[in-house]
């Protein structure tokens, strides 16, 4: 064959190939082009938030149990951010309470106070702190103008007891609770209990009292010649007040009669169970008179000197925005065993 037929062979294959492979791209039969990927639009960040670290005492108050506190009241307690940011101040160093052994407990005290423009029956946590070598009582009094007399009792008949409080930054050491200055009144009733429980044992709680007794001075009851009198009487009790001092009892019995709240017929048996109320406190008097001058003789010089240097401190919390003004009603007395605070915050 010649060279250039050779040429032309060669030639003509290569035109043929380009042809084949126009026609496969006109016939679709080529992979088609990859898709351009979507560009990722980035989220604007969100401001990281912050919490407020907890205080180291922040939940003191609310340790402390609120003795004689209604229990269908105590969630209208807890229903405001109350600061006691005063009590924890108090710990601090150069606070009233700083290095001293502390006994604390809670009580409530119903108020009319200013609310976000209007004047509102609240129901404000109150904490008293004594400080004090030893707890100040182990006892508790239970009394209310229903009961016809005052009973003292053991704290533990009440399930309650002072226990040690543990600062936050505590909570993961044993050895913290032997080492406790702080020790608050707790109470293990638990109310899902409640309903189970009889009614005269339930209110029991509503009429219980913190318990003390400063031998170094005359009780108040030592020196009273009040009674109360709550006469069983029909259709309703008489409840009324006998100062064996200041009345005298025909007179006493006879307004009562006038007033209508005494019937005539019940004159004799009403005279009868006041002299017998007067018996009673009179004797009680006396018993406690000799009671507290044993005491006095039995007690070593260093108690005496802890009970002259005990000091009782009340706590009400201190106002927020977004709280209950409570300034205007502060008060120093604390119960009638207590008394009165030495100092009101």
């Amino acid at each position: 064959m010649r060279k250039g037929a050779k040429r032309n062979a060669a030639s003509k294959k290569q035109e043929d190939a380009q042809v084949k492979s126009s026609q496969e791209n006109q016939n679709g039969n080529h992979k088609p082009a990859p898709k351009a990927k979507r560009a990722k639009i980035s989220k604007p960040q969100s401001e990281p938030e912050y919490f407020e670290d907890k205080r180291n005492l922040e939940d003191l108050w609310k340790e402390a149990f609120p003795v004689g506190t209604e229990w269908d009241q105590l969630d209208t307690v807890y229903q405001y951010n109350w600061n006691f940011s005063n009590l924890e101040d108090a710990f601090e160093e150069g606070g009233k309470l700083y290095g001293k052994k502390v006994y604390i407990f809670g009580c409530t005290e119903p108020q009319l106070v200013p609310y976000k423009g209007e004047n509102k029956v609240i129901c404000i946590p109150v904490v008293v702190a004594v400080a004090s070598p030893f707890p100040p009582s182990d006892k508790i009094g239970i009394n209310s103008v229903q009961r016809e007399a005052e009973e003292i009792v053991p704290m533990k008949q009440m399930k309650m007891d002072w226990v040690p409080y543990i600062a936050l930054e505590n909570r993961d050491s044993q050895v913290d609770r032997l080492k406790s200055r702080i020790f608050i009144l707790s109470c293990t009733q638990r109310r899902v209990a409640l309903k189970q429980m009889k009614i005269d044992r339930l209110k029991k709680y509503e009429y219980c009292l913190p318990y003390f007794y400063q031998p170094l001075k005359e009780d108040e009851l030592e020196q009273s010649t009040e009674v109360q009198i709550i006469f069983p009487a029909e259709p309703k009790p008489v409840f009324c007040e006998f100062d064996w001092d200041l009345d005298e009892i025909d007179e006493f019995t006879d307004k009562l009669i006038e007033e209508d709240e005494l019937d005539k017929d019940q004159k004799d048996a009403f005279k009868e169970f006041v002299k017998e109320k007067v018996r009673e406190a009179k004797k009680a008097n006396r018993q406690a008179r000799e009671a507290r001058k044993k005491a006095l003789e039995e007690m070593s010089e260093e108690t005496k000197a802890a009970f002259e240097n005990m000091r009782f401190y009340k706590f009400y919390p201190v106002q927020t925005p977004d709280t209950p003004d409570v300034s205007n009603v502060k008060s120093p007395f604390i119960n009638r065993y207590y008394g009165k605070a030495h100092e009101v915050l």
